[in-house]
């Protein structure tokens, strides 16, 4: 796979993450990455609406060790292209994706990371290619559809309303307010709020969050249903070592700690009082999860 110039950043953003950065071309779509490091592939993916620096302080605690981490953006996050059309935006579309940076970049004996729509996708892509994938950190997350007769978050419901484009769209829901997630609010304010709004800004480039945010089913025959279901038996059937490290203190995904811990029973399970985005609360905690992941890889 080719790699393409990195986009540029502000002297104040480019200070915050002393990675290589590089683009690359899939299906039509630059995608956005960041590595550090060399040795066994880490793929650490985030969610909705955050990017690869919502990872920088995970990396900075794995610094020095014999690790390949990876952390792209998706598609219309971050540094990634961001088309116009929601209709660009499926499950199963950005699995896709993510599947085939796995193969060009040739990740083996790869341990997945992922946080909010972070899990599906990762995990999504890893079933797509499941030689490739050697241990799982699960973090804040779904793994799997809803079970009949559930109810969607506020958030969820909120998104699919009628009054959704205009929050979304014109003032930048929900990246303004991502600190309201939090365990910790103080933990996204100031240069740290700034660095996930900027990506987003201005009408051309926020169509992403609102899309994302409609991807989560909102009844049983939601188009992302099927995508949801082949994950999840790939991820209960997985072999391999897994840990789950969770924030309990996350008003949207808190309450399904006690699910996820059914469905990976042999996971190690850290619990925290972090919120949503618990890389910015936690970050040796997840740190200290994928070393001991990697430590119990045959």
């Amino acid at each position: 796979m080719k790699r393409l110039d990195a986009p540029a950043l502000p002297p104040w953003l480019s200070e915050q993450l002393p990675f290589e950065r590089y683009a690359v071309q899939i299906d039509g779509h630059r995608l956005h990455v960041m590595e550090q490091g060399e040795g066994r592939p880490v793929l650490l993916l985030h969610g909705n609406p955050t990017w690869g620096y919502l990872w920088r302080k995970v990396a900075q605690e794995l610094l020095g060790e014999p690790l390949r981490l990876v952390m792209p953006d998706l598609l219309g996050l971050g540094l990634s292209d961001k088309p116009r059309e929601a209709s660009a935006h499926s499950l199963a579309g950005h699995i896709d994706l993510i599947a085939k940076l796995i193969e060009g970049l040739d990740l083996q004996g790869a341990v997945g990371v992922g946080q909010d729509w972070g899990g599906p996708i990762v995990f999504g892509a890893f079933a797509r290619v499941p030689e490739r994938m050697a241990g799982m950190v699960v973090l804040n997350t779904v793994l799997g559809p809803p079970k009949p007769g559930f109810k969607s978050t506020a958030f969820h419901r909120f998104a699919n309303g009628p009054f959704a484009p205009i929050a979304f769209r014109l003032f930048g829901f929900p990246q303004r307010a991502l600190h309201t997630a939090q365990g910790d609010r103080s933990s996204i304010r100031g240069v740290v709020k700034r660095s996930y709004t900027w990506p987003l800004r201005g009408l051309a480039n926020n169509v992403a969050p609102l899309a994302l945010a409609r991807l989560v089913p909102d009844r049983l025959d939601h188009p992302s249903i099927h995508e949801l279901t082949a994950l999840h038996a790939f991820v209960v059937g997985f072999q391999g070592p897994q840990a789950i490290v969770w924030g309990d203190r996350d008003p949207v995904l808190g309450k399904l700690r006690r699910r996820t811990e059914r469905w990976l029973p042999d996971a190690t399970v850290t619990v925290t009082q972090a919120g949503h985005f618990l890389q910015e609360e936690v970050p040796k905690e997840i740190a200290d999860a994928v070393r001991d992941v990697v430590s119990r890889i045959p």
